[in-house]
């Protein structure tokens, strides 16, 4: 075997062809940061690889649904292929958790919710609804602004520090009078989901509505976030119970699924 026929091998199945897989999911995870998009010429400086070297990786990408090239301005999206392999994520994530949640419901007597961080949002994926005539309830498949909501604040504080701030926009929506609206006083809050491990909701995304939420790591789907939404009247003196028992539930399903080390 020639010199030539080795570095062909290794680019495609050795050591150099791992390195393009790394390099790919670089690139994947920046677009995924990124939803309205970035130029080449962005992913150069933010990556810091060659341009010649983003250019091969965003064609093949490309080439494979993965990468979409929008419109006229040139700027790169994550493709149809990445949503469809999300999709199937989400189904494994639901029919995984759905016990979870189940048993959850039944020890509180109350709403559990499955949420996921998408595009900015919180995607509520899954729901076990309370038997209480009083009750929260959200549509599964509706997205609430990460920073108002407990399993938005939970996912929000699991990320590393370089996607967070791209996930919170300069512009906080009021969604209530308890909303906070500054970004100094979510990452104040998110320093505490951190320390705490649960991010709470009062009346901040729904007046009559409070929430407690906790961030679930796991190999298999990444970051998700278990919670449990109260009406008002519940809530107040439940808390600590309330994220007692999510945290238990947590753990449990990190030790079944297996953890991830959180995020830096």
């Amino acid at each position: 075997m020639t010199a030539v026929d080795e570095q062909t091998r290794a680019g495609r199945g050795g050591t150099g062809g791992i390195q393009v897989i790394a390099r790919a999911a670089e690139v994947l995870r920046l677009l995924r940061a990124a939803p309205s998009g970035l130029t080449q010429a962005e992913v150069v400086e933010r990556i810091g690889l060659a341009k010649s070297t983003v250019h091969r990786i965003l064609g093949a990408l490309e080439a494979e649904g993965l990468v979409t090239l929008a419109g006229n301005r040139g700027r790169y999206r994550l493709g149809p292929e990445v949503r469809r392999m999300a999709a199937s994520v989400r189904s494994a994530l639901v029919v995984d958790l759905r016990p979870y949640l189940e048993e959850l419901s039944r020890e509180l007597r109350e709403t559990v919710d499955l949420s996921v961080l998408e595009n900015h949002q919180v995607l509520f994926v899954d729901q076990v609804v309370s038997d209480q005539r009083l009750r929260a309830v959200s549509a599964v498949g509706a997205g609430f602004p990460p920073h108002c909501c407990a399993p938005g604040k939970a996912m929000l504080a699991a990320l590393p520090v370089t996607a967070l701030e791209d996930a919170v926009p300069n512009r906080l929506t009021a969604e209530t009078a308890h909303t906070l609206t500054t970004r100094s006083a979510l990452r104040r809050d998110l320093d505490g989901v951190r320390r705490t491990g649960v991010a709470l909701d009062r009346e901040e995304h729904t007046l009559g509505i409070c929430a407690v939420g906790v961030a679930v790591r796991t190999a298999a789907w990444g970051v998700a976030a278990i919670s449990v939404p109260t009406p008002t009247q519940r809530f107040t003196g439940r808390e600590p119970a309330i994220a007692d028992a999510l945290l238990r539930a947590r753990d449990l399903i990190e030790r079944d699924f297996g953890p991830v080390e959180p995020a830096p």
